[in-house]
């Protein structure tokens, strides 16, 4: 067992405070399968105006969204995925996988690689040495460099 003198708030809790809602991961998928209109997003998740508002709102002020005027007359906003946001792809797709594995009576969605035409499935590697990681072979540590910098 390791111990970290950790604070309440560590990357994993600032994030949930920003992606932790019913909705967001939904939203957040809605958006890598390449829905960016309020209304779309509306239809396909089934969810409240009020509720949609409020956490395309939170994502956009977090800078995972950006909202974009596409029709001045009136304005009418579509919402596209930033480089923060586009960066949580690897944790939609496992939250996927996990769901699939773990809680779905239907068949999975197969996400196909269109370089080789493959099934595509997360794995979570060393960058070092390419081996796949258990959390028990993974030691946590502080990276002095980047908390003294």
């Amino acid at each position: 067992m390791y111990e970290l003198d950790r604070p309440i708030s560590c990357s994993i809790g600032r994030a949930m405070d920003v992606l932790g809602e019913r909705w967001t991961f939904l939203i957040l998928r809605e958006s890598f399968y390449g829905v960016r209109r309020f209304s779309d997003m509306q239809r396909n998740l089934g969810i409240a105006r009020n509720i949609l508002s409020t956490r395309l709102q939170t994502l956009v002020a977090n800078g995972i969204l950006e909202r974009v005027l596409y029709r001045e007359d009136p304005p009418r906003y579509e919402y596209k995925l930033t480089a923060a946001g586009r960066d949580l792809y690897p944790a939609i797709v496992t939250v996927m996988r996990w769901g699939d594995r773990h809680l779905s009576e239907e068949p999975p969605v197969v996400l196909r690689h269109n370089s080789c035409g493959h099934e595509a499935d997360p794995l979570l590697v060393c960058a070092h040495c390419h081996e796949e990681l258990d959390p028990h072979e993974v030691t946590p540590e502080r990276n002095v460099d980047v908390a003294t910098a």
